[in-house]
């Protein structure tokens, strides 16, 4: 999978921009606060319809413009696909694939990415949140059965926790309903998560190797803040006694406290936990081989490599993780960059430099 071109019109400070891209590396370059990562950003919304960057569609768009496009060309398995994303001040975003109508829910796994911003390099010390976040949007790519019932998991768990709100103080609430389904529901989306963990360890580990020449190892594991006696809770059975068993604290509390929507993921070379451990080159380097992992794990649930997104992240490695990572991504995978510096890239071939900048007001750059 690879984008051949992409045009922007009124997309945050570009008012017309057009550019072919080569399939190998592209390199965006040029100072700080030109618009580069706008690039990016405009490629991750063709990817699942939103940016990564704010949830305020309006932000997307040049001020001050009421629409914005994004018309992304791709070839996915040899067949040359266009996607056309039409974005409003005022109402829903337009979305059309080779001319058709789709939702947002299909357009998730049909261009596919993968994204590493710095903002991504706190992900190991962040919230819980961040890295469901995460785990959910990958499978999320490759297994729209597993996105369809995250969404009816999370409509479930407002319905429940509204009726907790609503029913402060009513010790005879009945939750038997919503008890039923989210046990259903997220024993699905827990099991869906272990399974694709299993996977990426196996592809975590390697990665981590090579980027630090085989001295540092790394493991995920699913952590459960409810689960007893190191025992993870799996199935619908399990679940729903959980769900009943702590009924009277979720009526104080006025939120449910068990199910998926509370769960984590753990980073760990040996025996040390990195988020409380590991330094701060050591958690650079093991969101860095979660991304590569991702990349290998996407391939091989649908088939080819994603597109790669790589966000001024080079600085913040050192010269010996930048040289392993750049050979790692040379000339297997589409790879868009932005960056400052070009040196780390004058030695390779096949390299595309799009030099980034003009008037600080958005006017036609091509």
């Amino acid at each position: 999978m690879h984008i051949t071109s992409l045009q922007l019109f009124q997309f945050r400070n570009y008012k017309h921009y057009q550019c072919e891209l080569n399939p190998d590396s592209i390199v965006l370059y040029g100072a700080n606060g030109i618009g580069k990562t706008n690039i990016l950003e405009a490629i991750y919304v063709g990817t699942i319809g939103k940016s990564h960057r704010t949830n305020d569609t309006s932000d997307l768009l040049m001020v001050p413009m009421d629409q914005a496009s994004i018309i992304i060309s791709f070839e996915k398995k040899d067949t040359l696909h266009t996607l056309h994303i039409k974005l409003y001040k005022q109402g829903s975003k337009e979305i059309l694939l080779n001319n058709t109508k789709i939702t947002q829910k299909e357009l998730l796994g049909t261009l596919h990415t993968v994204i590493f911003s710095p903002e991504d390099l706190q992900l190991i010390k962040a919230s819980p949140s961040g890295r469901r976040r995460f785990i959910d949007l990958e499978l999320s790519q490759t297994s729209s059965t597993y996105y369809h019932k995250l969404l009816q998991y999370n409509r479930v768990l407002q319905q429940r926790n509204y009726v907790l709100k609503q029913g402060k103080g009513k010790t005879r609430l009945s939750l038997e309903e919503w008890d039923e389904q989210l046990a259903d529901l997220g024993s699905f989306l827990i099991q869906k998560r272990l399974e694709s963990l299993k996977k990426i360890n196996l592809l975590i580990d390697l990665m981590n190797r090579k980027l630090t020449d085989g001295l540092e190892n790394l493991t995920l594991y699913y952590k459960q803040p409810y689960m007893t006696d190191n025992t993870l809770v799996t199935t619908k059975e399990e679940l729903l006694a959980l769900l009943q068993e702590n009924r009277e604290i979720d009526r104080k509390r006025l939120q449910t406290t068990i199910g998926p929507h509370r769960d984590d993921i753990c980073f760990f070379s040996g025996a040390k936990d990195l988020k409380k451990f590991g330094s701060q080159g050591q958690q650079r380097t093991a969101i860095l081989s979660l991304k590569l992992s991702e990349l290998e794990f996407i391939k091989s649930e649908v088939g080819e490599y994603p597109i790669l997104l790589l966000d001024d992240v080079l600085s913040e490695l050192d010269e010996a993780r930048r040289s392993n990572l750049i050979k790692f991504i040379h000339r297997r995978i589409q790879t868009v960059i932005t960056t400052t510096d070009i040196t780390d890239f004058q030695q390779l071939g096949n390299v595309q430099y799009i030099a980034c900048g003009g008037e600080e007001d958005g006017g036609d750059r091509t």
